[in-house]
């Protein structure tokens, strides 16, 4: 079978192969998913106009994030429920992404513990969620800096959960009971101020930094104004996303809003996005964009459902898509590909 047709019907397995509530889960945006089900044809629309006459005998689509170099130009963005998924859930996640020598940003509602993901060697990014009473993060927080995390993902657009709609029985009504949240205190959940925080601002960023000595990336950026915010309080890197389409429905896609957060950004923090890329042809259009990395979410969890090997050869896959799109293109490396978006 052919790249394309691997990748593409990657999806489609993965929902044969899975509990139809879980399916559900994984694959729906909230309400009437008007933001997910657009992500995918926005990159879809973008054309190349490529360059000729540069030697691409040599292509390197390596990258360097947050100081440090990838192999490839995506990471694996933080999804719960992998245990669920499949069996091995982040373990396989993470020794298929460290082969890769890709980053792996893992959920703080992870189903392995932090130690154990630490141990596969790969690279791993903490994300979190914090809570009213920030203090109540601080025992995850230092279990992940203990196993090795190399930064912090602060996901700032979920002040609540958005409603999401059912076909049949909901996830939570199927019992998953060593599938998440084993990094977390037992009583956590039951204690004052464990809900989301609803009033998250730039201090946050201070506070995280100094409680671990990490960069802190932030991820649910849409805006100008709020990327210049995050630059500003100290980010890392800005992650524009959307959520997958699972909070705000009729948000606009990430596609449209990465220009106007680089051009806010302009080169002071790194600039990463996710939402609906789910071939080396996306990756390429928004590397061209300008980001600086590509994260995926949806399209790692439906090679999970099939085992590490399946997560391994959608790495290997989208590489030798991003390495031949590179050369189509008359570029050598990630650097070269600005300037060959059509219009």
């Amino acid at each position: 079978m052919n790249t394309c047709a691997w990748l593409a019907g990657l999806e489609d397995r993965a929902r044969s192969a899975l509990p139809a509530e879980l399916f559900e889960y994984v694959a729906q945006g909230s309400r009437d998913s008007v933001t997910a089900a657009e992500a995918t044809d926005a990159w879809r629309s973008v054309r190349f106009q490529p360059r000729a006459l540069y030697d691409v005998t040599e292509v390197d689509a390596g990258i360097t994030l947050l100081g440090r170099r990838s192999e490839v130009p995506w990471g694996v963005a933080p999804t719960t429920l992998q245990r669920a998924v499949h069996p091995a859930g982040e373990l396989a996640m993470a020794r298929a992404t460290a082969a890769a020598g890709g980053v792996l940003v893992v959920s703080s509602n992870a189903g392995t513990t932090f130690a154990e993901i630490g141990a596969t060697g790969v690279r791993w990014w903490l994300q979190a969620y914090l809570p009213a009473d920030r203090t109540l993060a601080e025992p995850v927080l230092e279990r992940a800096v203990a196993a090795g995390a190399d930064a912090l993902v602060l996901t700032v657009d979920t002040p609540v959960v958005a409603t999401k709609y059912t076909a049949g029985r909901s996830v939570w009504d199927t019992v998953y009971p060593e599938s998440i949240r084993v990094n977390f205190d037992p009583l956590h959940d039951s204690q004052p101020g464990s809900s989301k925080a609803t009033d998250l601002g730039p201090h946050d960023l201070d506070w995280l930094a100094e409680r671990t000595g990490l960069p802190v990336v932030v991820k649910g950026i849409l805006r100008p104004d709020d990327a210049r915010r995050c630059v500003q309080a100290g980010a890392a890197a800005v992650w524009v996303s959307n959520h997958g389409g699972r909070q705000l429905d009729r948000a606009a896609s990430t596609f449209a809003c990465l220009p106007g957060v680089l051009t806010a950004v302009e080169g002071a923090a790194e600039v990463y996005v996710d939402g609906g890329l789910r071939s080396g042809l996306d990756i390429l259009v928004a590397l061209a964009l300008g980001a600086d990395a590509v994260f995926l979410g949806r399209l790692p969890l439906y090679a999970l459902s099939e085992g590490e090997g399946a997560v391994a050869r959608m790495h290997a896959e989208l590489l030798d898509e991003v390495v031949e799109a590179l050369r189509l293109s008359g570029c050598r490396s990630v650097a070269d590909t600005r300037g060959i978006i059509h219009g």
